[in-house]
């Protein structure tokens, strides 16, 4: 994906908050050391490659509104192994039930029961499965564990989380 020319971080930081960056051993949920919010990374030129490598969906996806750049939605998009995390300023936890937020997250769940995508917000360590229909908070979940969804057809009617090594197991 090609980066929307017209779209830069500007004063935006919010990533430098909600991404966890393990090679400076920062957690997600709080502000990067190395960041001065809404002036940017003080080591720039020598940040991390998981920093270098990173855009948010808003810089990438030219088919989301303007609202949705980080500093007005307080939500950062990005994209998972299999779908869509949309991560909150911990000081906003609630900003993706917020309108028009929720509404598009609610259509992106539609899609996404269709087509075997998982929509999930991410309020620090916290995730919750969100579907057409209802929200599934599962709490915490480590970095060794996975979501596990429970299908009827395709319409999700439950999820769990589990160790990734009981996921690999023959049998």
């Amino acid at each position: 994906m090609t980066i929307h020319s017209d779209r830069q971080c500007g004063d935006c930081t919010l990533c430098c908050k909600v991404m966890a960056i393990e090679e400076l051993e920062k957690p997600a949920g709080r502000w990067c050391s190395r960041c001065k919010p809404g002036l940017g990374c003080m080591i720039y030129d020598d940040r991390p490659a998981e920093c270098k490598s990173f855009n948010c969906m808003w810089r990438v996806n030219g088919a989301l509104e303007e609202n949705w750049k980080p500093t007005k939605s307080k939500l950062v998009l990005t994209t998972s192994e299999d779908g869509i995390e949309i991560r909150c300023d911990p000081g906003f936890p609630d900003a993706w039930r917020k309108e028009p937020y929720h509404c598009d997250i609610r259509e992106w769940a539609v899609s996404g029961e269709r087509n075997d995508v998982t929509i999930v917000v991410v309020v620090g360590q916290r995730m919750i499965l969100v579907t057409p229909d209802q929200d599934f908070d599962l709490g915490i979940v480590g970095p060794d564990e996975r979501i596990v969804r429970e299908l009827e057809g395709t319409k999700v009617v439950g999820a769990t989380v589990v160790k990734e090594s009981s996921l690999n197991r023959d049998g």
